[in-house]
């Protein structure tokens, strides 16, 4: 393990644009393509870390678009990190905290500086992490289908892969019925809902129905920021809530776990803020007895190796989002590719995030590049 700080020497953003194989419908929009950055993070020896934007074009899921992630990272957190040594990927978070929120581009970067961090020291990641899994359970995000019959054809197909779990997104008007035409075909498979904040108090004798369906979990079912409505849904729920857009923090997930708001939790890297934060509320939700999960937000390969990564950790006892990379793209950016066997991803054993960056396929899905250096902050 070396000892050397890393001196950042060039911060590349590498704007792309990649179109799924299948549109990718939740409750706040259907996705076509998936726009975002990739971080590529040059040291003094010229050795690079990789990270990815998982913010959307739109400022759906939350305030960040791909354009805001550019401007906080170019003309504010880049800054920072040029500024002076790390020592270890840690100091980042506290480096970017006088930037106040801008989660999902402060995550791009940070995830560099880890990737980059690893490879320096010739292990891979995970192990950087403390992470304990050769492989981990893996399941299935599926967008809302047109009918029930469709949402059910669906699902057989990825329950034939071996896929360990699946979560159908939801919305009013298309819910209970749905989730109930697929317990009927289906009665003994891990199933949940994600409701991605689409529903109020208003709406509770619809999801008391849910309890019916024996669910794992329902998802987010109440508003983005809220953590007292969800206490109250929980307290008359059988059915685990599961928390997603309203945790941003440990803190966030201190409060919600003491207010009763939900009995797991979904991390997602880039919606913490890293890797480092997204450790500590694994921490703290293992010290509670909180299972967690690691969620998607359509990565291409780099993103989805970083969740890969985390999800090593002892506490992601629930199947999470990180499919095959053939589930999104025709071709992803990445050698090889990320690829489910049976319902389970084997952990790679090469040093950082594991996985080779395509240059050839990178440069055909970008559309600009900017490079940030000490000797011309905009180059």
């Amino acid at each position: 393990m070396t000892n050397k700080p890393i001196s950042v020497r060039k911060v590349i953003l590498h704007h792309m644009v990649m179109t799924l194989k299948n549109p990718f419908t939740t409750s706040f929009g259907t996705f076509l393509d998936k726009e975002f950055f990739v971080i590529e993070m040059e040291d003094e020896t010229g050795a690079s870390g990789f990270g990815e934007s998982v913010a959307f074009s739109s400022p759906w899921y939350s305030e960040e678009t791909v354009e805001t992630n550019k401007h906080i990272m170019g003309q504010f957190l880049i800054p920072l990190l040029l500024e002076s040594p790390i020592e270890h990927p840690d100091e980042v978070s506290i480096r970017f905290k006088p930037i106040r929120r801008n989660n999902m581009a402060k995550s791009a970067l940070e995830n560099a500086v880890w990737d980059l961090y690893a490879k320096r020291n010739n292990n891979p990641l995970y192990k950087e992490l403390g992470g304990v899994k050769q492989q981990i359970d893996v399941g299935i995000s599926i967008g809302i289908q047109p009918t029930a019959k469709d949402l059910v054809h669906v699902i057989e197909e990825f329950v034939n892969e071996g896929y360990k779990r699946m979560k159908v997104k939801i919305k009013p008007g298309a819910d209970y019925e749905m989730l109930k035409e697929v317990r009927r075909h289906f009665p003994d498979i891990l199933l949940m809902a994600d409701a991605n904040s689409a529903y109020t108090l208003d709406d509770l004798d619809t999801l008391k129905k849910l309890d019916e369906l024996n669910l794992m979990m329902i998802e987010q079912p109440l508003a983005h920021d809220d953590i007292i409505d969800h206490a109250k849904l929980q307290s008359v729920l059988a059915t685990p809530i599961c928390l997603d857009e309203s945790i941003h923090s440990i803190e966030d997930a201190r409060k919600a776990i003491e207010l009763g708001s939900c009995k797991i939790i979904n991390i997602k890297i880039g919606r913490v803020g890293g890797i480092t934060e997204s450790k500590k509320i694994h921490d703290y939700c293992s010290q509670q007895g909180i299972a967690v999960w690691c969620g998607g937000m359509l990565e291409s390969g780099i993103g989805r190796a970083h969740n890969i990564a985390l999800t090593t950790l002892p506490q992601f006892i629930l199947p999470g989002d990180t499919a095959s990379s053939s589930r999104y793209w025709e071709k992803d950016i990445i050698e090889p590719e990320v690829f489910v066997e049976k319902g389970v991803i084997h952990v790679p054993n090469k040093p950082g995030i594991g996985y080779d960056v395509n240059r050839q396929v990178l440069e055909s899905f970008r559309v600009d590049k900017t490079v940030f250096s000490k000797k011309n902050i905009l180059a």
